[in-house]
């Protein structure tokens, strides 16, 4: 200890997989001093989370990730198979909402290794491998963590604030006394992916046998996962030997087609914390939730933590936000974490019925479901799917217009630049705070001083004009699919778009002053901006009604 090493930084993160990587390049485009710690040397090259939806490229596009930055799979749909009563279901996930396909299969290290790279271009974020967080004391103005490396060296390191993404067995969840509550399924699982499949399928299938169920999946470059659930009295070094994998793939492959990237045996869980922050140490991804994987929305569901923290924790460091706005990651995210479990656990259910009279049971209903018109499009067309809308938290209570809502994303569309070019909205809306209008330019109907203070702080000013109307001056933009005007919002409307696209609050483009006092009220900053006792309501309660 006599060469104990100390240094600081605004945001230390402890974990180094997918989501602490998110976190870690979106702190960096925020411009936040972060450091992030891993206990492996390298990255793990073993493929594990293999399904992204819409709303995570959308993620890693705020990430910084182009659509080429690793490979990818769009998925037409999803089916389900009963040896008793045939196809019983179909997810319909071809097309795209919000600009980004609506299901695609990839290879984690694929994902891993391109969050990695945009990493290493942020000049305020530090990696430090090899080295693990032995102790972590929160004190009154920060958290000091005390790290070794695998020489033995220690090293203390004194934060303003700590994410934990450090995974299922997350040494941060237990310094901050924090227990997993849920289930952890009985039944393991066999997870066999292949290379140079000679002819993939096009689509995701479960076949829902109460014998062998099994989830079988392409993913990109010719690849193929199989997951095959052990029968009591299947050992894992029965079922991971060479013979057994063949005689499994069999009705797929040929033995002389074999060519095995992984083959492993896992246990599911389903399970969540009682809270995901604790003062200024905070959770994230598995060291949160574990979700089961029958919907494929692990992974997404630590990208929506990362989106939804990072930027309020820049918030608090830069001085823009009072540190009680923390408290609303939680209250937004861990519904949502929560209902994507239970929805995970719901199609575990049709996935591994436990005898056949329970196969036919289920699946038959849900065959029978789908022969009324109405319910087959709610099923078919993710209507099932927990919507990403939050009942609490950070924005103004109230009814916008338009399609907007309030405490949800704004969609994304395709948008214009000046020079002809064609970007996706996100990119206009850049890496802040942006006053939005729609049809209408936003910045002149602030008043001068507020427009000022507005600017000063980086906060963007943006106009939508709706296809075919000329699209001239500084922060405006041609909406060439009418994606936000005049569907998402009328022409005159205006609306305050949080840094991870969430609607803070909107009304008519003639009270955008009233919308920017709302939002920075509800922020809490007083440093420039003091609230004014009538503002009390807003910031305490945060449900103002702009009509």
């Amino acid at each position: 200890m006599t060469n104990l090493t100390e240094i600081e930084t605004a945001v230390l993160v402890v974990g180094y997989g997918p989501v602490g990587a998110a976190v870690a390049c979106l702190l960096g485009r925020y411009g936040i001093e972060t450091i992030i710690i891993d206990k492996a040397e390298a990255m793990s090259l073993q493929p594990r989370a293999i399904a992204l939806d819409n709303e995570a490229l959308r993620i890693l596009q705020m990430a910084g990730l182009s659509d080429d930055s690793f490979p990818r799979l769009a998925i037409p749909y999803v089916k389900m198979h009963s040896p008793f009563v045939g196809q019983f279901g179909q997810v319909n996930t071809a097309g795209a909402i919000d600009g980004h396909p609506k299901l695609v299969t990839f290879a984690q290290p694929d994902l891993e290794a391109a969050l990695r790279k945009r990493v290493d271009t942020l000049a305020t974020v530090r990696v430090l491998t090899g080295c693990e967080a032995t102790a972590i004391t929160e004190t009154e103005d920060g958290v000091v963590t005390m790290v070794r490396d695998g020489q033995g060296r220690a090293t203390r390191i004194r934060s303003a604030y700590l994410v934990g993404a450090d995974g299922a067995t997350s040494f941060v969840r237990g310094v901050i006394g924090q227990n997993f509550t849920g289930q952890t399924y009985a039944e393991d699982w066999l997870i066999v992916d292949a290379l140079d499949v000679p002819s993939p399928i096009d689509h995701i299938e479960f076949i829902c046998d109460p014998r062998r169920p099994t989830p079988h999946m392409p993913a990109p470059v010719g690849r193929e996962r199989w997951e095959f659930m052990l029968r009591p009295g299947e050992t894992r070094e029965m079922m991971e030997s060479d013979a057994r994998v063949a005689e499994l793939l069999r009705p797929w492959l040929r033995p002389d087609e074999l060519k095995i990237e992984r083959r492993a045996v896992y246990r599911f869980h389903a399970r969540c914390c009682e809270a995901f922050a604790r003062g200024r140490i905070v959770l994230a991804g598995d060291a949160a939730h574990i979700t089961p994987p029958f919907v494929g929305q692990g992974l997404v569901a630590g990208l929506r933590d990362a989106a939804n923290l990072s930027w309020k924790l820049a918030a608090i460091v830069k001085g823009e936000a009072l540190p009680q706005i923390l408290t609303s990651y939680d209250t937004e995210r861990r519904p949502h974490a929560r209902a994507m479990i239970g929805l995970a656990k719901f199609m575990g259910g049709l996935v591994m019925p436990r005898s056949a009279l329970q196969a036919i049971a289920a699946h038959g209903l849900m065959r029978g479901l789908r022969g009324v018109p109405m319910l087959r499009r709610f099923l078919d067309e993710l209507g099932v799917k927990p919507q990403n809308r939050f009942r609490d938290g950070l924005f103004v209570k109230g009814r916008g217009g338009g399609l907007l809502v309030r405490g949800a994303q704004i969609p994304q569309g395709w948008v214009r630049l000046q020079t002809g070019a064609l970007v996706r909205s996100d990119e206009a809306l850049g890496s802040s705070f942006c006053l939005v209008g729609f049809g209408v330019d936003p910045g002149t109907m602030l008043p001068p001083d507020l427009r000022r203070l507005w600017s000063a702080r980086g906060y963007g000013l943006v106009h939508f004009c709706h296809a075919g109307r000329p699209c001239a001056g500084p922060g405006t933009f041609e909406d060439v699919d009418g994606t936000l005007t005049p569907k998402a919002a009328p022409i005159g409307w205006a609306a305050i778009v949080r840094p991870d696209r969430v609607v803070l609050v909107d009304g008519p483009a003639n009270t955008a002053a009233e919308l920017v006092d709302a939002a920075l009220n509800l922020l809490g900053d007083t440093r420039t901006h003091p609230a004014r006792p009538e503002d009390a309501a807003v910031s305490g309660r945060g449900d103002v009604a702009l009509a």
